[in-house]
């Protein structure tokens, strides 16, 4: 809200190239625009910082340290997703799939 107080001319720009992303965008160039908007204070649909943390992760050799690390972010990924989703009133429960959903939300 500050932000968008002191510096209109900046956030507008900002939130239109944050609304012209599509699911056609070059993954890099989303990845990007997200990382703007994020540092703007707009939400995004995929938290940039997350991201980044997951590809980095994909080296070999990684210390257990930093596996620990990347598996309590998901955990507090999914811990604030599930509130937001269950409010949601788009969001369904499928009983079929149970915990599968969870692990396929993970991976």
């Amino acid at each position: 809200q500050v932000f968008s107080h002191h510096c209109p001319f900046l956030l507008g720009p900002i939130q239109c190239l944050s609304d012209l992303v599509t699911p056609d965008t070059d993954i890099q160039v989303t990845l990007s625009i997200f990382e703007l908007a994020s540092a703007a204070g707009i939400s995004c649909e995929v938290d940039p910082a997350l991201v980044n943390v997951l590809a980095g992760s994909k080296t070999d050799g990684s210390s257990p340290e930093e596996d620990y690390k990347v598996a309590c972010l998901l955990l507090v990924f999914v811990a604030v997703s599930l509130p937001l989703l269950a409010s949601d009133p788009a969001s369904v429960y499928n009983t079929e799939l149970d915990g599968e959903v969870l692990v396929l939300f993970c991976l």
